[in-house]
């Protein structure tokens, strides 16, 4: 069952509620020892995780089960919310995939529903409260938390600096790793389109590579 915001509210500590400039992140576990995980979240003062798998649970790294991680995460005193159906990149709405059934993040962060979930996010900076959005994926460059959670920000609230914590421990802020995926896509320079045009043409690339598509047997 989800864990809902006001029972995981009450068990923040109040020293944690005073948190001057609050900062986003966003964290992947693939492969993480959940020890590893937590000193990662406690070496940047995350006081909340917010959970935006659209299935919160793992078939391989059972301690990210979704009633597994928010206990660990309450024996550290650490917040945890699922806001997945919100932010997940599984949508539900057939409207926002294509004719191939892969999903279309630019239909999707139109969505209401999309757009609530930015709002939870805003309201726990708010608080205020360091949160990281958790994922499974290594790779931020790879996972919707950057190509879909992280481009909207960067678009619509450039304000939140939003920061990736890469597997290593190590930061990545969304603006290098929109130039990472460019350069992962690069082909050189084009006369005929601007370097902003070229780092679009390489996210929408990412796109294609990345993006979840509905397995065949559901469509």
């Amino acid at each position: 069952m989800p864990i809902s915001s006001e029972t995981q509210a009450s068990q923040v500590p109040a020293s944690q509620k005073n948190t001057p400039n609050p900062k986003l992140y966003t964290i992947g576990y693939a492969t993480k020892p959940i020890a590893v995980f937590i000193a990662q979240l406690k070496q940047y003062d995350i006081q909340a995780v917010a959970d935006v798998r659209s299935v919160p649970y793992s078939k391989v790294f059972y301690d990210y089960h979704q009633e597994a991680i928010a206990s660990t995460l309450r024996q550290h005193h650490i917040h945890y919310v699922y806001v997945g159906e919100e932010l997940g990149p599984r949508s539900k709405d057939p409207a926002h995939y294509n004719d191939d059934q892969q999903v279309q993040f630019d239909r999707l962060m139109q969505a209401d529903l999309f757009l609530s979930g930015i709002q939870r996010i805003q309201k726990g900076l708010d608080k205020p409260l360091n949160i990281a959005l958790m994922c499974a994926e290594k790779d931020p460059a790879t996972c919707h938390r950057s190509l879909l959670i992280g481009y909207y920000l960067q678009q619509h609230q450039p304000q939140i600096g939003l920061e990736h914590i890469l597997h290593n421990g190590e930061l990545e802020s969304q603006c290098d790793l929109k130039k990472r995926v460019s350069q992962l896509h690069s082909k050189g320079s084009d006369l005929f389109l601007t370097p902003e045009q070229m780092a679009e043409q390489s996210y929408q690339q990412q796109l294609k590579l990345t993006s979840y598509r509905k397995p065949a047997s559901d469509q």
